[in-house]
């Protein structure tokens, strides 16, 4: 009998238990489960997203070889608007932009690179963007828009390319003295095998060279 009666004890000990918390153990398992399934739910649907988006960017690329920049274009916007959160949406908006600008339709470049800068999820993409965005505006002759685009910082690596399209748009704006230090600037951050720092320093030759040249020189 005293066995019995200390089983009774426990079990109104734990029936007084599960009165008092038995609600939010319940509730406590039910959010934890609920957030598994979420999870699991989640990245099935992640994968199943990038599948889609991978098999929709490879027909975009078969358009761009075919050089058929209305199937690039709309192939563009499918994988924005379904597919925006994946990176296949920034890479096909940098080679819709380039597809564009080849067929002359600068409209829809500038439309794909803004898209990018306003939406797109990678900084090093967006980066690029603005710096294509700046030839544009340079080829316009829009020279402040094209400098508003290289304001700001940038992602180490393309800080060459960012200073030597500054001394491209000095140079149209007959500022000799800025292009100079920007295209020897440029050149300053290139390795000696980079493959851009003969055109650049091309460009700095041409305009009589850095500002210590230009001193010796005299």
């Amino acid at each position: 009998m005293a066995y019995d009666l200390e089983e009774q004890e426990q079990l109104a000990t734990l029936k007084a238990v599960w009165k008092q918390y038995g609600n939010l153990i319940t509730w406590t398992l039910i959010i934890a489960l609920a957030a598994y399934a979420a999870w699991m739910q989640w990245n099935k649907y992640q994968n199943n997203q990038s599948g889609q988006a991978s098999q929709l960017y490879e027909e975009m690329q078969k358009s761009v070889t075919a050089k058929d920049n209305t199937k690039v274009q709309r192939a563009a916007d499918d994988l924005k608007q379904k597919f925006g959160v994946t990176s296949y949406a920034s890479m096909s908006a940098l080679i819709a932009a380039k597809s564009a600008f080849d067929a002359n339709d600068l409209k829809a470049a500038k439309a794909q690179l803004q898209w990018l800068i306003d939406s797109g999820k990678n900084d090093e993409y967006k980066a690029i963007a603005k710096i294509r965005l700046a030839g544009i505006a340079l080829d316009e002759k829009n020279y402040d828009g094209a400098l508003s685009q290289l304001a700001g910082d940038f992602p180490e690596d393309l800080q060459a390319e960012v200073l030597d399209r500054k001394g491209d748009i000095y140079v149209a704006q007959a500022n000799i003295e800025g292009a100079r230090k920007a295209y020897q600037a440029a050149i300053d951050k290139m390795t000696d095998k980079s493959p851009a720092r003969q055109v650049v320093q091309i460009k700095l030759d041409a305009i009589g060279g850095s500002t210590t040249d230009a001193v010796v020189s005299k």
